[in-house]
């Protein structure tokens, strides 16, 4: 029997575990926000940075450091927040939409009245985010922040190699530095590439190699001068 033979993805789990988080200095102080607590002098902390920067790593490092539940904002409801007095909590993507903006105000405040911390996560800072109840507003503005930027040239090609590591590939030094060149510079890219990649080398029962690399690239992004 003959004909295209469709890659299969097995899918993979991305890893939160400490070791796993690349410190460089585009993250190093959001790291050290999550390694002071209960050390804060607020009762909670506005993660931001860029899609994929590593929120959610830091938040999941900052649930295991501190029992925090993780919730999503878009799914956050009034019935929620009497359950987490005195403990710590992640709201993730915040700036996304929330489920119920007054669950997030009784929960922020339930918190402070009850020794807990609060951890919200979003792309910009929360004086930004579109939030229509005012006193909600204040308080997330209030918040002290911590920001995530995109990668230096170190951290992205490291990025790139524990994103092939996580997927069970294994690359050359070539290839992580042949891409961090030439690819766009940002999480989301790199994501996106090291994806692709898994998906070319798989459909051509081949290792994923230089002119594989740049083959990707092209169909990834068009244009991408080879220099």
């Amino acid at each position: 029997m003959t004909g295209t033979q469709l890659p299969i993805d097995f899918g993979h789990s991305p890893v939160f575990t400490a070791e796993d988080f690349l410190i460089a200095p585009s993250n190093a102080l959001a790291h050290g926000w999550v390694l002071r607590w209960p050390d804060w002098n607020a009762p909670g902390l506005a993660l931001i940075g860029p899609a994929g920067a590593g929120k959610s790593h830091l938040a999941h490092l900052f649930a295991e450091r501190s029992g925090a539940s993780l919730l999503a904002a878009a799914e956050l409801g009034l019935d929620d927040p009497p359950r987490f007095a005195g403990q710590a909590v992640v709201v993730e993507d915040a700036d996304r939409g929330l489920g119920d903006e007054r669950a997030l105000f009784h929960l922020y405040n339930l918190l402070i009245q009850s020794g807990g911390s609060l951890l919200v996560t979003g792309r910009d800072e929360p004086a930004h985010w579109p939030i229509r109840l005012p006193d909600l507003r204040s308080r997330l503005a209030a918040l002290p922040v911590a920001r995530l930027d995109p990668p230096d040239d170190a951290l992205l090609q490291a990025l790139l190699v524990k994103l092939f590591a996580d997927r069970q590939i294994r690359v050359g030094e070539d290839v992580p530095g042949y891409l961090s060149r030439r690819m766009e510079r940002s999480f989301d890219a790199a994501r996106a590439l090291v994806a692709a990649l898994d998906e070319a080398a798989l459909a051509d029962k081949k290792p994923v190699s230089v002119p594989l690399a740049r083959r990707v690239l092209a169909d990834l992004f068009p244009g991408t001068e080879d220099v």
